[in-house]
């Protein structure tokens, strides 16, 4: 889908020309009427909603506009990612909020938001027709490339575990990624809050959920979203998606086909699932070894920004590194040092 976001809703021809209204405030939301923007286009749709591109009448600002097809059209859930999207207004890898509107004629809700871009997922799909070498498979962006943008994707996602939201959807499809090459999340449609207690049903898009979510654990937390920008980070380097099964069972058997079998001594809690108690120890053995750097050697990767990769991509959530410890990885580094090196040249 090339919308703002994933989950969208369905086909909705917005209100008739009107002067722009005061804009009122629902549960400290800004709320506002679809009376004063203009439809431009349509970004995408699904069996959930619809997103489409519109323009402020008064002041010519793009934005997009996400409907919901829900009973009452999934006013709750509207109102919910409203205010995850208000708590992360500070976070600049984020796509802004400008509230809700509302539809005079049917009291229809939407979801306003800044118009941040392509998604990564087309961004990718682009690099790839436009630079397709002459073999197979896709062409790999350069390194710097893919530390720069997990720079940005990494502090983003610091910002919002820092303001305690799970995003719990972190793929391509709800990266943004702007003129300015920022890239930013959107779709915090399925977002919790880290004060809504435990236990939390499984969320999130099968090829970038993280082991312990498929394994159904009850109080996973921001850990999983780190699970899924390895993920991402593992495609930005590959050119495609690292796992992709087509359901949660053959989803796991792909991620330890590569990265291992765990056991007691690398995940205790595995053996005490009904999917780890069927794997025979035998089985556990022959397993047990990593081959993420088979398939991304040095002459993808460098060391540094494998210990990055493998730190995300690690199965047990206890050892995964957090957004803030991968930042601090000297792969983060290499561009200051570059630069402290230009400086004493010239």
């Amino acid at each position: 889908m090339t919308a703002c976001v994933e989950t969208a809703a369905a086909p909705h021809r917005l209100g008739a020309a009107a002067a722009p209204r005061t804009r009122k405030r629902t549960r400290g939301v800004a709320m506002g009427s679809t009376d004063d923007y203009e439809e431009i286009c349509r970004l995408g749709e699904g069996a959930f909603g619809a997103v489409v591109k519109a323009r402020h009448r008064a002041t010519g600002r793009a934005v997009a506009m996400k409907y919901l097809v829900e009973p009452g059209g999934g006013h709750a859930a509207l109102l919910r990612e409203a205010r995850f999207l208000e708590a992360c207004a500070a976070n600049p890898f984020v796509v802004g909020s400008r509230g809700l509107a509302s539809d005079p004629a049917t009291a229809e809700l939407c979801l306003v938001m800044d118009c941040g871009g392509a998604s990564l997922r087309d961004a990718l799909l682009r690099h790839n027709s436009l630079h397709g070498g002459p073999g197979p498979g896709p062409t790999p962006l350069p390194e710097a490339t893919v530390r720069a943008t997990m720079r940005q994707l990494l502090t983003g996602a610091k910002g919002m575990h820092d303001a305690h939201i799970i995003h719990r959807d972190i793929k391509p499809e709800n990266i943004l990624v702007g003129d300015d090459r920022v890239v930013r999340f959107c779709d915090l449609g399925l977002a919790v809050g880290m004060a809504e207690r435990p236990p939390y049903e499984p969320a999130g898009t099968l090829w970038y959920m993280a082991p312990e979510v498929l394994l159904r654990k009850p109080d996973y937390d921001a850990l999983v979203d780190t699970w899924s920008l390895g993920c991402v980070m593992a495609e930005l380097i590959g050119g495609s998606v690292l796992f992709q099964e087509l359901d949660s069972e053959d989803q796991l058997c792909a991620i330890f086909g590569l990265l291992g079998m765990p056991n007691d001594a690398t995940w205790p809690w595995f053996s005490s699932t009904a999917f780890g108690a069927e794997i025979p120890e035998t089985e556990r053995q022959l397993r047990k070894c990593s081959l993420l750097r088979c398939k991304f050697p040095e002459s993808k990767l460098s060391q540094e920004g494998f210990d990055v990769l493998s730190g995300l991509l690690t199965c047990n959530p206890d050892k995964r590194l957090t957004a803030a410890a991968a930042l601090k990885r000297p792969w983060f580094l290499q561009d200051g040092r570059a630069a402290a090196a230009a400086g004493q040249e010239t």
